[in-house]
């Protein structure tokens, strides 16, 4: 059986996605291969496929295919998806018994799978090292790749352990590592420590087109969350909050007034945790309150929305877990409702970060600098009025028009304003006072402050004290922020960060470059669910709320296909419980509409349906062609 055989049997498609023929082609070769490709873009089929035509090195062994997956969670779910899709698959971690993991052990043993799932603390056991070395491995996949970096966003100290095992292999396997996000220098330390040989590499590019992207600041963040819902009572969606405290406060906020949630948070317990994920997985909660702790790995498809309550510590760890909205290619919204405090609480957990205690003293203070400065890129984000998702791009190295059509800023109505008497005002301030203060300081001179710090400073006798003292606040931080962002001033890299002049600042101050930035039009405040011209009702804060029912797509189909589709959907769900497997497993949402959409009659036309492979058929598809039938939706 052929690749092409293989990827319609077992997964349904017809076709590769950007990217994957390329990878799969090379590790077929014997290469080894460096993805990195967003979520959603097809990773696991990249390595999950090749597992199935790599042969042993012995006639007659049976090739295994080791993943090294960060999380239980990400484990469990790739695993229980390749079972139900017809293909053995395992995997060895904490969450088994010692009976269960002897009992797996001695079925890899005997080539039961030919894909065993693994996390990097096991690899270094005595138990497994026996298994590994008496085994014909010949893949390893490296998956959430990045955490092998001490740059990357979620470094973790097992992954370097990585190459040694390899080593310790009767033979080098192939070696296939993939991520989602990746900036230039983590690209080059999972090549470096993960000692990737002439990799073929695919980078297909950062940008989702079918996620929304949106900022907001706003005084009431809780109403602004309980209105979203009230908007999109059918989606599921994930709710981040910065803290534990947080997490618990919104969810029991959720919860008393009737709103399907659940939490996750590392201070939970393992059967809290757990209870709470298959709530959610499952759709019993369809509505996760949680902290970052909560999400690598969860392959749940029809997450419509992901809403941060408070600002990630960096662009990373923000475009991974906005991403796990719209898995399945249909619209979502990605929403950060960001407050000043949030830059405190991030600054804390950096002085604090426990992480990177294996590192010594002087690496440890580059970490720590290093993640001050992605906070600070992290804040421009959050005050920009340039395109979303092109800040986002730009700072994973792509470039593209900056409009996008698909973000809050994009979407909302600017105009060019001329601010360079206050930026004169803010580089002189800085000037003047020998580079020597924060942001707030300077703010604070120019808006004329009397307080004891500006006396204390003597800032008060600084010649642009109050210069700017009919400004609004507001503008002036948008003013300083705008500056920061393209270079005219710039900020020190430790504790006290300290504004500090570039060379662009003297063409300003002294009248050579004039300060153009987009500011907003004053717009009037929209009713609760007024209608904005793209047809999407506007809650009272301002988010948009997608008049699509439940699935997303609702825009494709008819109102007979989306009442087919909730049918299906309740067939699935029916058949999900009864198999105790996440309904997405059975089918996705993308291939229910495609169903109801080509509404097939017989086996070969259900087949042409994307998702839906041989094996799927076999165990699902005549129960979904005879509701079909049964519905009235195709002729008997």
């Amino acid at each position: 059986m052929d690749k092409y055989q293989l990827l319609k049997q077992y997964f349904g498609y017809d076709s590769f996605r950007e990217g994957q023929e390329y990878l799969i082609d090379s590790i077929l070769e014997g290469r080894d291969v460096l993805g990195i490709m967003p979520t959603g873009a097809g990773k696991s089929i990249c390595y999950q496929l090749p597992a199935l035509l790599l042969r042993g090195d012995e006639a007659g062994s049976r090739a295994i295919t080791l993943v090294i997956s960060p999380l239980i969670s990400l484990m469990k779910d790739q695993v229980e998806g390749l079972n139900q899709a017809g293909i053995h698959a395992a995997y060895l971690n904490s969450s088994l018994t010692p009976g269960q993991y002897r009992k797996a052990l001695s079925l890899a043993k005997e080539g039961r799978y030919p894909i065993i799932y693994v996390a990097p603390e096991r690899l270094a056991t005595p138990e497994f090292l026996d298994f590994a070395q008496n085994a014909d491995i010949v893949m390893v996949a490296v998956d959430e790749a990045h955490c092998v970096s001490q740059w990357g966003q979620d470094f973790r100290p097992g992954y370097l352990k990585i190459i040694n095992f390899i080593d310790g292999l009767k033979r080098r396997p192939v070696v296939a590592a993939f991520t989602a996000t990746a900036t230039k220098e983590v690209k080059e330390d999972i090549i470096d420590l993960l000692m990737l040989q002439n990799p073929a590499m695919v980078t297909t590019g950062f940008d989702r087109k079918n996620l929304y992207f949106g900022v907001m600041s706003v005084k009431d963040r809780y109403g602004a969350v309980k209105n979203y819902l009230e908007c999109h009572p059918d989606d599921a969606g994930i709710i981040y909050c910065l803290t534990r405290k947080n997490v618990e406060e919104v969810c029991e906020k959720l919860a008393g007034e009737g709103f399907p949630v659940t939490r996750y948070h590392a201070g939970l317990s393992d059967e809290e945790r757990k209870s709470s994920q298959e709530d959610f997985i499952f759709d019993k909660k369809p509505v996760m309150v949680a902290t970052n702790a909560f999400g690598m790995g969860i392959d749940k498809s029809n997450v419509r929305f992901v809403l941060h309550y408070g600002m990630p510590k960096n662009l990373e760890a923000y475009y991974q877990e906005a991403g796990r909205a719209g898995r399945d290619g249909g619209p979502a919204e990605c929403i950060l409702l960001y407050s000043g405090q949030d830059v405190t609480t991030n600054q804390f957990f950096i002085e604090n970060n426990q992480d990177n205690q294996e590192l010594d003293a002087a690496m440890r203070q580059l970490v720590m600098e290093r993640d001050r400065e992605r906070l600070r890129k992290m804040t421009f984000y959050c005050f920009t009025n340039e395109c979303l998702r092109d800040y986002i791009l730009r700072y994973f190295g792509e470039y593209k028009e900056n409009y996008c059509g698909n973000c809050s800023n994009c979407l909302s109505q600017f105009e060019n304003t001329d601010v360079t008497e206050i930026a004169k005002s803010l580089i002189g301030c800085v000037e003047s006072s020998r580079q020597r203060y924060g942001i707030n300081v300077i703010l604070d001179t120019v808006h004329g402050a009397n307080t004891a710090k500006i006396r204390g400073y003597r800032m008060d006798a600084n010649p642009f004290y109050g210069g700017q003292a009919k400004t609004h606040s507001h503008k002036l931080r948008q003013v300083m922020n705008h500056l920061l962002i393209h270079g005219y001033l710039a900020m020190t890299d430790d504790e006290y960060a300290v504004v500090k002049l570039s060379e662009k600042a003297g063409d300003v101050l002294y009248g050579q470059e004039a300060v153009i930035m987009k500011l907003a039009k004053e717009q009037p405040h929209p009713a609760k669910t007024e209608k904005g011209k793209s047809g999407r009702r506007k809650s009272s804060y301002g988010i948009s709320a997608g008049s699509v029912k439940g699935a997303g797509f609702g825009d494709k189909l008819s109102e007979a296909e989306e009442a087919l589709f909730e049918r299906l959907r309740g067939l699935r769900t029916e058949i999900a419980r009864r198999e105790k497997v996440p309904p997405y497993v059975i089918f996705s949402d993308r291939t229910l509409i495609h169903m109801c959409m080509l509404k097939p009659e017989t086996k070969a036309e259900m087949l042409k349906v994307s998702g839906v492979g041989e094996y799927k058929y076999d165990k699902y598809g005549k129960q979904f062609l005879d509701c079909m039938m049964k519905s009235g939706s195709v002729e008997l």
